[in-house]
């Protein structure tokens, strides 16, 4: 006996009724058998009425593409009810990936020239979803026809489908333009929106669309300014606020239209003046608004005043007690520090309260804006509070803060001392969590201060024999010790407190730190140093200092092994030579570093991107040796370079990083997208004229920062190329702190030179790589 077909609504409920999941399978696929047999009889009467239970069951999730030739059929249908859900079904069932969508192009036309708009709304609605840039181009007169009809039902409906095809082939935006114009005098909130949206996708895709609206400034700016002093429509009102939905995107259209145009920013100025001082802000439809007002603000060239009353609007958003308020706040005063940074200082207590929220994302953005704050004025107060926030801040936070402080302190440091007791604080408190550097600078900031060297010796002292845990404490300790031990015996320093050390207490804490199952190899090579160094600034007999060195001439680590094994022959063989051999180290003079270079308030932004540079990666650079058809370089060790033609073995790292009198070589501009390009400069050190210094300079000028920037270069096997690390890994919006990246080719047979760049980044929010060749260098660069 044939079971009869269900009707939806018992389809429904006998699914919902199913105790297992092998229970609601059985009921659906003798369904979709009793659809599969309604739709191969062809019963015209029941069509609709079994699609639509196959449309519930593909929102279930179960496979429904057998019901795709009936929506076409449905649609060509008479019957409204039949195109209802023949329209429904070919939005849920179709889309541009097949081919079969393009076969409703003639129904959606025919549908569209219809007066009945029921059906027009409905093909707008479809076109509007899985339009493809074909049916897009084929349908859009039709479309634009509609705009001007007298039914605010089609027009709204035909506003929104034109940002559709907008979106789909730009090039369609002048049909559009006139239209825009008269929809502008709209009183029906819905087409108003619409209109608002379609003028702002035009302006975004095309600048000839953006000069023309520039035009209809004041009348966007009468429309807002009739909105906050006598409302719009009362029905669309939230919370007291009229009309926020149209009101934010109005302020949007505003932003880009003022945006580097003088004339339209000072027309606006009043109105976001109004807007940002009569809002109500008990609300958050009130809090949306303002927001926009201040992105609107910070956007376009207003007065000073203006952007002085958004910083403190952002100021008082940090007050709020809804955390996505001051979430918003902290992140967009991170935006405008580099531009206002005067205006953004006088929230920093605020700021600096926002650290000990218990929310991660929250603490993450106060720090990023902490160090952005910190300058010369305020340096101690500010690194004072950071380094409390470091004793407490959870563990994914320590490694940005103590780098952050270490950063601010090589900057603004007032005095030597004092730079040189804030890194001994955050060595004690996050050892573990500094840069890999911290330790060559502070060696050498030590150095560099020979008043403070007693005064140093001695610090580190105490902190070693209180902890030995921190190893890049316990690295700078040891190495301070080997090399002013003889100041730590001395046992008289005025900057500090009386400490009486005997000879053989050093000996034994150095002795301590070797044997410690929590010391690196890296800590037991500075150790075992240390006490080498002592033999030479002790009074006393160096037996002791003999046993440990030979002791660790059988260490499994070779690196240790080798280290006491000369030392071993220093006390035998050269016992002589020892003492001149062991004397201080000399100062390393430093070379000159990015921050001589950018303004203060440039650094002050852009300082947690420059915390830690971003090394290219090996595994990457070695897909790139078939860039140039397999004659690629640029997978070879940097450090060292083969004989050049003249018989010369070149050291790549020996070489100038810059000339005193560069060659005069005209600039190129190698790529632009969406804001970002590419920039290379040249020199060629007249000392060495096989060798071509070019900086590639990323620059970024449009809204949405490009993170994960990495820049990879190929060069045919005749050159030598090193790539040196990049100044970070993130190009800053809106033309912020510029990436930089130096590569040094050597040229020794003068051949013309060919460049392969692979760029890899992430942009408003997609990921993107590009490949492309470089073959238009000047001749300067390789003649």
């Amino acid at each position: 006996m044939v079971v009869p077909s269900l009707k939806l609504q018992d389809l429904i409920e006998e699914i919902r009724g199913a105790k297992t999941q092998a229970q609601e399978r059985e009921v659906i696929q003798k369904e979709c058998a009793h659809i599969r047999a309604s739709f191969r009889d062809g019963d015209p009467l029941h069509r609709h009425r079994q699609l639509a239970k196959l449309l519930y069951v593909h929102m279930l999730g179960y496979p429904a593409h057998f019901g795709q030739m009936e929506c076409l059929k449905l649609i060509a249908s008479p019957r409204f009810t039949d195109k209802r859900v023949g329209y429904l079904g070919a939005m849920l069932l179709l889309d541009e990936r097949q081919d079969a969508h393009l076969l409703i192009t003639n129904s959606i036309k025919n549908d569209l020239s219809q007066g009945i708009q029921a059906v027009q709304g409905l093909a707008l609605c479809t076109l509007s979803t899985v339009g493809s840039a074909e049916m897009c181009r084929d349908l859009a007169t039709e479309v634009e026809k509609l705009l001007l009809q007298p039914g605010p039902y089609v027009r709204k409906k035909a506003v929104l489908t034109a940002v559709h095809i907008i979106r789909k082939v730009p090039e369609l935006s002048n049909i559009f333009l006139p239209p825009c114009a008269q929809l502008l005098h709209e009183r029906h909130h819905g087409v108003l929106l619409g209109t608002i949206t379609l003028i702002t996708e035009l302006c975004e895709r095309s600048p000839a669309a953006l000069k023309h609206f520039r035009k209809v400034v004041p009348q966007l700016v009468q429309i807002l300014w009739t909105l906050v002093t006598t409302g719009y429509s009362t029905e669309h009102s939230i919370s007291g606020v009229s009309d926020p939905f149209l009101q934010v995107q109005i302020l949007r259209l505003l932003r880009i239209l003022g945006r580097n145009h003088e004339e339209s920013s000072e027309t606006m100025n009043d109105l976001l003046a109004q807007v940002a001082t009569n809002t109500d802000t008990s609300r958050n439809a009130g809090n949306a608004v303002l927001f926009e007002t201040v992105l609107t603000i910070m956007d376009i060239r207003s007065v000073a005043g203006l952007r002085v009353l958004a910083v403190n609007i952002l100021g008082r958003f940090l007050l709020n007690s809804d955390k996505n308020i001051r979430y918003v706040a902290l992140t967009s005063l991170l935006r405008v520090v580099q531009s206002d940074h005067s205006a953004v200082q006088r929230h920093r207590p605020t700021v600096v309260e926002c650290l000990r929220e218990p929310d991660a994302s929250l603490s993450r953005r106060a720090l990023e804006l902490s160090l952005a704050l910190v300058n010369s004025s305020n340096v101690r107060a500010m690194t004072q509070e950071l380094q409390s926030f470091l004793e407490s801040c959870p563990p994914d936070l320590r490694a940005d803060c103590a780098s952050g402080i270490l950063l601010a302190a090589e900057r603004f440091a007032p005095t030597k001392r004092w730079h040189i007791d804030t890194i001994l604080r955050v060595l004690t408190m996050a050892g573990t969590h500094v840069r890999d550097d911290a330790v060559a600078n502070l060696t050498q900031l030590i150095g560099g201060a020979q008043e403070l060297h007693a005064y140093s010796v001695r610090r580190l002292y105490s902190a070693l024999a209180e902890d030995i845990s921190q190893q890049p404490l316990v690295q700078v300790a040891a190495w301070c010790i080997g090399e002013y031990g003889d100041l730590l015996l001395e046992g008289s320093c005025e900057e500090t407190e009386p400490l009486q050390v005997e000879e053989e207490e050093v000996l034994a804490l150095l002795e301590k730190v070797l044997q410690s199952h929590m010391s690196l190899p890296a800590t037991r090579g500075y150790a075992l140093t240390a006490l080498m160094k002592l033999s030479t600034r002790l009074r006393g007999d160096n037996n002791r200092i003999r046993q440990v060195v030979s002791v660790y001439g059988s260490c499994l680590d070779v690196e240790l092994q080798q280290r006491a094994v000369e030392y071993n022959a220093l006390f035998q063989k050269y016992d002589h030579m020892r003492a001149a051999i062991l004397e201080k180290m000399p100062l390393v003079e430093r070379g000159g570093t990015q921050d001589e270079e950018a303004k203060e308030s440039k650094e002050a932004q852009h300082s947690e991107a420059a915390l830690v540079p971003t090394e290219p990666q090996a595994s990457k650079l070695l897909d790139l040796l078939d860039l140039l058809d397999g004659t690629s370089g640029a997978a070879q060790p940097p450090p060292l370079l083969g004989p050049s033609s003249e018989g010369t073995s070149v050291h790549l790292l020996d070489l100038p990083c810059a000339s005193s009198a560069p060659a005069s070589i005209p600039n190129l501009k190698v790529f632009e997208r969406e804001g970002l390009q590419l920039n290379l400069s040249f020199v060629r050190p007249p000392g060495t004229p096989a060798l071509l210094l070019i900086m590639v300079t990323a620059i970024n000028t449009s809204e949405a920062d490009v993170t994960h920037f990495v820049c990879q270069a190929a060069v045919p096997k005749s050159f030598q190329l090193q790539l040196q690390a990049p100044s970070g890994d993130t190009v800053p919006a809106q033309g912020g702190l510029p990436m930089t990246q130096l590569l040094r080719i050597l040229n020794p047979k003068k051949a013309p030179l060919r460049l392969k760049l692979r760029l890899t980044y992430n942009h408003f929010g997609q990921s993107v790589q590009e490949i492309f060749e470089v073959n238009n260098l000047p001749v300067e660069t390789w003649q």
